[in-house]
Parts: C-alpha cells; sequence; structure tokens
C-alpha cells in the first residue's frame, strides 16, 4: 500500500470518528444539559417523562448505540475500499 493511500484512509477513519463523536456530544451533553429546559418546555413526553428528562437518562444511551452500529458499518466500508477487509 502507498504512504498516499495509508494517509487518505487515515484522513477518513479520523473524520468518520470526529463526526460521531460530535453526534454524541449534541445528544448526550447537547440534549441531556444545555437544551434540556427547551425541551422539556417545547417537545412532547415520553410516557410519564419530559423529553428533556427522557433524552438525558435514556436517548443518550440509545443514541450511543445507534453511533456504534454506524461506526462499524462505516469503518467495514472504508476497510474494503482501502483494502483492510477480512474478507478478501
Amino acid at each position: 500500500m502507498k504512504s498516499t493511500d495509508h494517509r487518505s484512509y487515515l484522513k477518513s477513519c479520523l473524520r468518520i470518528v470526529y463526526c460521531l463523536l460530535a453526534v454524541w456530544f449534541t445528544a448526550s451533553f447537547g440534549c441531556g444539559i444545555l437544551f434540556r429546559d427547551w425541551l422539556d418546555a417545547n417537545a412532547p413526553q415520553i410516557g410519564n417523562a419530559p423529553f428533556g428528562f427522557w433524552m438525558a437518562q435514556q436517548g443518550s444511551i440509545i443514541c450511543f448505540v445507534i453511533l456504534l452500529v454506524v461506526y462499524a458499518f462505516l469503518m467495514n466500508r472504508l476497510d474494503e475500499k482501502y483494502g483492510y477487509s477480512e474478507n478478501k
């Protein structure tokens, strides 16, 4: 593998990681802490809990699990593109 291929693979890998970390930060810290009062006032309730409280307790965990699945999918696709796939 060429050095330029390795650099572009690393750059693409870091782009995926940083984007997913930004989504995780927004879901956990943003929705759970920063925007909680606004979400409580303007978003519908989930069961008997306000939406901001629900996002702080359950939504961020669900978002994290979804991000794990998305990360695995994107990295498998990136590995196949650059020849690092386990299925050769």
